[in-house]
């Protein structure tokens, strides 16, 4: 018989009989010309392809594999994957006839063995009572792979994906199988386990032979596949390591593989590192960041990865290595897709970086902050949503912009403080609203303000632009008069068009903050943290504490020796402050995560007063992502975040970045405890890549709390 001849009856029978005959004797002497793919292969009508989406005939599981039913149902399942890779295998040789000689005769040796597997399923199934058919059957393999425009496609999308998959499909149901007392089913898996490793492996040399010559094996599989096949497919619950060493992927390939992630279903979210946000916001298209911060938010740029979900995608410049997201999944985090927005090699088609996600659905835009970059850079998104309904106006707007403003939390709290003090039981824990920021926009006004506040005692005083970056973009003034450059920051802040806020210098004892977020239905609390920072106030790290997620610091609430009910007293403060604030946000239409930066400072001997609001940021926080990594955290521990210079991590011993990394995880190894899923509960890691790091090295240590 001719192969032509045999393909086309494998592919467009109607009964298994004849697409699981194999005749003796096969020849190629006449490929004939190239067909058109058809929309589906022949079949009897009881393994139709269910309709897309219905939902019915999704995977079965391994529940109740006790149950020879169970095992049957699970069979069929596995059945119709082989029969859809005869078909597909069918469809190649009639749909390329111009293909090597070589490489047809592979497809037909490989078929030949799926014909097998697909007999060997339903004997199997058969004796655990199910028939092939009673259920229904999926076509998913057959729309990924069918629509091939060449013989490299093939190989791609069914050998390297689906087959690679099966390494790992493959040797877990064996175990599984096992576990439960069949050893039939089990030894038939393993055997399937076998073949599928010289499946992927015949895939794998062709593909090799095909691919350009300077692209690696890697880089050559990632351009290949098309949306929405992806190499998160190519694995299955475990990577089986062994296997792929066996059918020929080298250690490279393998370990890019174990730390891609690409969603296999749920819309993805999609996160942005911008932290210029609010300095675009003030400066417009003027603002240009200096070296120093264009490399810090290089550095940093991976870090959303810890606030979204597993599947979602953080957009980078530059994906960081896989030795060090090989080190985070091994810590228990979930790895995201990261998607480059400048790429040394384009794909073929042409489309990189954000632009390939034009293609996608997505189920939300969660930029650091929204401003006018982030509003630009995802323009071409918004049409691409599911999950939110929102526009470009409605995500960013300048009502939102001036939430911003630290003027505008000034005014916040100052309502906040004059309801409070004209009460009849004036709280000697809270700070008098005299020490209030006063917002200021001429240098007289600025200069009244410094003169009310040093009438009531305050001498040391902070103006700070309404707009800053991290404890940046301020002044203090010590002396007793204005000195000609303070004149000249103000004056020039003045003549490009920025407020500034005036307000006493305090002695801070303990920052926090609060970390929340607005969503439709209202405001959440995610938690509270510590805050570190130097002696002008610049942000250093977070730590949390345990039950962080609804406690204020136990070394916030100690600070008060008196009332005794204190602690209640700062909480229902804080719900009253919330509750204003979510009114706030829906005047404006704000969605999404804002954080609370407070202190307490020392008023007197032995009287400390709280500040609760410093300023509001409507954005992703430090703080926040400290909340988002103690969920990694064992219950009863503590965390600290930090942000190490290269100064820093000098003098803390390291010669670099990557010595210093190696240094404090080599002092404090991690360690995880609990279950169902462990925890962390000691040990430090490193939260971007100390290898790529050139100003800034974000690190986490776990801890337990000393005994009191």
């Amino acid at each position: 018989m001719e192969l032509r001849e045999f393909a086309e009856r494998v592919l467009f029978a109607t009964t298994l009989e004849e697409k699981l005959l194999h005749p003796g004797i096969i020849t190629d002497e006449r490929p004939g010309l190239a067909v058109v793919t058809p929309a589906a292969p022949g079949r009897p009508p009881e393994l139709s392809f269910k309709l897309t989406g219905t939902g019915r005939g999704d995977f079965p599981g391994t529940r109740h594999l006790e149950r020879e039913r169970a095992r049957g149902q699970l069979l069929h399942f596995f059945a119709n994957h082989e029969l859809l890779a005869t078909e597909l295998m069918a469809l190649v040789l009639v749909r390329f006839p111009e293909a090597p000689a070589a490489f047809r005769k592979g497809i037909l040796q490989t078929l030949k063995e799926e014909q097998q597997h697909t007999r060997l399923y339903l004997e199997r199934m058969q004796a655990c009572g199910i028939h092939f058919g009673e259920l229904p059957v999926s076509g998913y393999f057959w729309r990924m792979v069918s629509p091939m425009e060449n013989p490299m496609d093939y190989v791609a999308s069914l050998c390297l994906t689906f087959e690679q998959a099966n390494l790992d499909f493959a040797r877990h149901f064996a175990d599984r199988f096992a576990a439960v007392g069949d050893a039939v089913t089990a030894r038939l898996l393993e055997k399937i386990y076998h073949d599928e490793i010289g499946h992927v492996a015949y895939g794998l040399k062709w593909f090799r032979r095909w691919k350009h010559p300077a692209a690696s094996d890697w880089e050559a599989f990632c351009r290949q596949l098309k949306f929405p096949l992806s190499p998160q497919r190519a694995k299955g619950i475990t990577l089986n390591v062994a296997g792929r060493r066996a059918a020929g992927f080298d250690a490279a390939f393998i370990a890019e593989l174990a730390v891609y992630s690409q969603s296999k279903g749920r819309t993805p979210g999609v996160f942005l590192f911008n932290p210029f946000a609010e300095a675009r916001i003030a400066q417009g298209r003027a603002f240009n960041p200096t070296q120093h911060q264009a490399q810090l938010a290089r550095d940093l740029e991976n870090v959303p990865q810890f606030l979204g979900r597993q599947d979602d995608l953080v957009l980078v410049e530059r994906r960081p290595s896989v030795a060090f997201l090989s080190g985070l999944k091994q810590a228990g985090f979930a790895l995201p897709e990261f998607v480059e927005m400048k790429q040394p090699l384009a794909r073929s088609d042409g489309e990189v970086g954000i632009r390939s996600l034009a293609q996608r659905k997505l189920g939300r835009l969660r930029p650091w902050a929204w401003g006018p970059d982030s509003v630009e850079m995802f323009d071409s998104l918004f049409a691409k949503l599911t999950g939110e309904t929102r526009t470009a106006s409605g995500s960013f707007n300048p009502e939102i912009a001036q939430l911003y403003s630290k003027a505008w939390s000034a005014t916040l709290l100052r309502r906040i403080s004059k309801s409070l003090h004209t009460s009849a039981a004036t709280p000697s824990w809270l700070c008098p609203e005299h020490v209030v920021g006063v917002a200021v926009a001429t240098l007289d006004q600025a200069r009244e303000a410094i003169v009310a506040i040093r009438r009531r005692g305050h001498h040391p005083i902070v103006i700070k632009q309404a707009f800053g970056l991290a404890g940046g973009n301020a002044i203090r003034l010590f002396e007793p008069e204005l000195l000609a450059s303070h004149r000249r920051w103000i004056e020039k802040a003045f003549a490009n068009g920025r407020q500034l806020v005036v307000e006493p210098w305090l002695d801070r004892v303990q920052d926090f903050s609060v970390q929340l977020e607005m969503a439709p239905d209202g405001l959440k609390l995610c938690g509270y943290t510590g805050l570190i920072t130097d002696g002008k106030g610049q942000f250093l790290g977070n730590w949390a504490a345990p039950k962080f997620e609804r406690r204020i610091p136990p070394s916030v609430i100690e600070l008060f020796p008196a009332p005794p009910d204190i602690a209640t007293r700062l909480h229902t403060l804080y719900a009253d402050i919330f509750a204003l604030l979510e009114v706030e946000l829906r005047r404006v239409g704000f969605i999404g995560p804002v954080g609370i930066d407070a202190f307490v400072y020392r008023a007197g001997p032995g009287e400390c007063r709280l500040k609760p609001i410093v300023e509001i940021n409507p954005r992703y926080t430090m703080g926040r992502l400290t909340v988002e990594l103690m969920k990694h955290v064992a219950p009863g521990c503590q965390g600290l975040f930090r942000l190490l210079s290269r100064k820093q991590a000098l003098a803390e011993g390291g010669e670099d970045f990557a010595a210093y990394a190696r240094s404090l995880t080599g002092q404090f190894p991690l360690r995880r405890e609990g279950e169902p899923v462990a925890r962390i509960c000691e040990g430090a890691l490193c939260l971007n890549d100390p290898a790529q790091a050139q100003v800034v090295l974000a690190t986490f240590q776990v801890s337990r709390p000393p005994l009191k």
